[in-house]
């Protein structure tokens, strides 16, 4: 099986100032899909620019025509599923069924307070997200939802005509816990992880490789339990955040050892940051265009 190979874009630069010219580029370097982080503000971003993630995706279909688009990822943080589900209808019109939801829990960072409330706990935010998540695939395959939780309530909630994609956009679920990989096992057509945190600052890739196969093997637990092939759900590794972070974009050959390293390990499709000068993301832009390129003829299997 090929590897695909994504992006992601954070929205950090005004349209007209390299923002419309960025995604238009990933669309003519051949990605696969190109993502943006949907938070309000995110770690060293927080006082810079930092636009809304829906709005930045609504213009990027519009200057596109075959590129995926997408969030990696979406949390209840300051979201709801009936208003979010109506933007993703939206939003899933106007690009003409090229969108890929990616949603998760959330975290701790500047999204967890924004609204003025105090963060969750880890098991706060797996009860939520266990809510939310369910709800809002009923609000996208439904033409009228009413439901009452403990947290999230939807009364006689209208999403017609539906999403463009049948019976609804896809999820790609950010799950690495029990509660998480279950719902991504149910819900999801595709998992997204970034690897083990706890191995970021001074794991090693030997390291790094044998967690995520935990985590798959979990993944694989999680289908099992309710009868479904594993196989059916693609598996995105958003790099960046293992041991190896950013080397991997260093040189076309470093970056394929790297792709094969986790395509043995089963994962479809590899997101990597588009270049940011000055930040955890800096690249040589020549050489991430050439990876672009000429990486994924390199990986086909």
């Amino acid at each position: 099986m090929s590897l695909r190979l994504s992006t992601v874009i954070l929205p950090h630069r005004r349209w007209h100032e390299g923002g419309r010219s960025t995604w238009t580029r990933a669309e003519q370097l051949g990605f696969h899909t190109a993502y943006t982080y949907d938070h309000l503000s995110w770690r060293s971003f927080r006082d810079g620019p930092w636009f809304g993630a829906v709005p930045t995706l609504t213009a990027a279909a519009a200057v596109t025509e075959r590129l995926r688009l997408g969030t990696l990822v979406t949390s209840p943080n300051f979201r709801h599923p009936v208003t979010l589900a109506k933007e993703l209808i939206s939003l899933d019109d106007i690009s003409g069924g090229r969108i890929t939801l990616g949603i998760g829990a959330g975290g701790t960072g500047f999204d967890a307070t924004a609204l003025g409330q105090e963060p969750w706990t880890p098991r706060e935010r797996a009860d939520r997200f266990g809510e939310f998540l369910p709800l809002l695939d009923r609000l996208l395959t439904e033409d009228a939802v009413s439901y009452e939780g403990d947290f999230y309530s939807a009364h006689e909630a209208r999403n017609i005509p539906g999403c463009v994609q049948r019976p609804r956009l896809p999820f790609a679920v950010a799950a690495t816990g029990p509660r998480g990989l279950a719902l991504a096992a149910r819900h999801g057509q595709a998992w997204v992880t970034t690897g083990d945190p706890k191995l970021f600052e001074s794991g090693t890739p030997e390291q790094s490789d044998r967690a995520l196969r935990r985590q798959a093997d979990r993944l694989a637990d999680a289908c099992a339990a309710i009868g479904r092939e594993v196989g059916e759900l693609d598996r995105v590794l958003l790099t960046g955040f293992t041991p190896e972070r950013n080397r991997p974009l260093q040189s076309v050959d470093a970056f394929v050892d790297f792709a094969g390293r986790h395509q043995d390990l089963g994962f479809t499709e590899l997101v990597v940051h588009w270049p940011i000068a000055d930040s955890d993301f800096a690249a040589d832009e020549k050489v991430f265009e050439r990876i672009a390129m000429e990486a994924p003829a390199q990986l086909q299997r």
